[in-house]
């Protein structure tokens, strides 16, 4: 293993997320770029790899790179099966990026990427689900100390769990999926959709007319509420968990959200006390830390012999 850094490369629908990390965990470099997604899938991959090796330049010696992309992904061949905002179906992303750095390159699902992080110098300890609410909803499953991906790949897709029989369609195909209620894109649209002000843009719009006493906010509000209370409470009913790490845009409604949800959950379990509700401290930055974790994974160094401290909240 040589160099004193990795690169991280967190990669959106729009827009990608690049950093350099040390063995401290120190970022010393942080950089955005667009992704490229009209311009089709080997336009997007060659700005992934651009994107990197720029940053590899930049920073001098590097061990490895680590990438985190949204959709279906297998880590252990390197391959994401399928990515619908990005327009990937089994692309063999890893070997691709591999070849383009000639260093090792680790590929791993940005949600599960997440939970690593915040399970290592984040919120979450023990068993426990990172559950980012943001656009969409995906969680990081992490069960004794490992991130879990499932069968498939697809493990930890609690936002397409049903939670209302026959409810509104949702975009992948299926109905009453809870990010149709509960995500921060889906809280908006409902609350347009039903006579809402179509000004508010955002979830947090939604909960300050809420705090006005607008009807329609408290309704869709606490429709959401409820069914992240249901949905946690069958995970904690399967999974056991120690703790939930709530992230995301929708997250930083605080304590306008957290006691509810815990209200909610705490209502659908009767001989499992709800485990704690906590917020995730590592912010917009956990997906690409947790890259770097697997990228000095990638270079032959474990996380317990990186030795990085835990991060407060708001420290970055």
């Amino acid at each position: 293993m040589t160099g004193a850094s990795v690169v991280a490369v967190d990669v959106g629908g729009t827009a990608m997320k690049g950093a350099v990390v040390d063995r401290h965990g120190t970022i010393s470099r942080v950089e955005s770029r667009p992704t490229g997604v009209p311009d089709g899938v080997d336009a997007v991959v060659a700005n992934i790899g651009a994107f990197a090796a720029d940053l590899a330049a930049a920073a001098g010696a590097v061990a490895a790179c680590g990438v985190v992309v949204p959709g279906l992904i297998d880590e252990v061949r390197g391959v994401a099966i399928f990515a619908s905002n990005l327009g990937w179906r089994d692309l063999p992303l890893r070997r691709r990026l591999g070849d383009h750095l000639g260093m090792p390159v680790a590929l791993g699902h940005d949600v599960r990427a997440g939970a690593l992080a915040e399970g290592i110098v984040g919120a979450g300890h023990g068993d426990f689900l990172f559950l980012p609410l943001g656009t969409g909803i995906a969680g990081g499953m992490v069960l004794s100390g490992t991130t879990y991906a499932g069968a498939t790949g697809s493990g930890g897709e609690i936002g397409h769990t049903p939670v209302i029989p026959d409810g509104e369609p949702c975009a992948c195909g299926q109905r009453g999926c809870l990010e149709v209620y509960a995500s921060a894109a889906g809280l908006t649209r409902r609350y347009i959709a039903a006579g809402g002000d179509p000004a508010i843009d955002c979830a947090l719009g939604v909960q300050d007319r809420y705090d006005a006493g607008d009807p329609i906010a408290k309704h869709v509000w606490a429709e959401a509420v409820r069914v992240l209370g249901l949905a946690l409470a069958t995970y904690t009913l399967m999974l056991d968990p120690d703790l939930v790490v709530l992230g995301g845009g929708l997250a930083l409604a605080g304590e306008r959200l957290f006691p509810a949800v815990a209200a909610a959950l705490a209502s659908r379990l009767s001989f499992r006390a709800p485990p704690p509700l906590v917020p995730a401290v590592l912010g917009d930055r956990a997906g690409a830390l947790g890259a770097a974790i697997m990228a000095w994974r990638a270079a032959g160094i474990e996380p317990d012999q990186l030795g990085w401290p835990r991060r407060e909240a708001g420290a970055r």
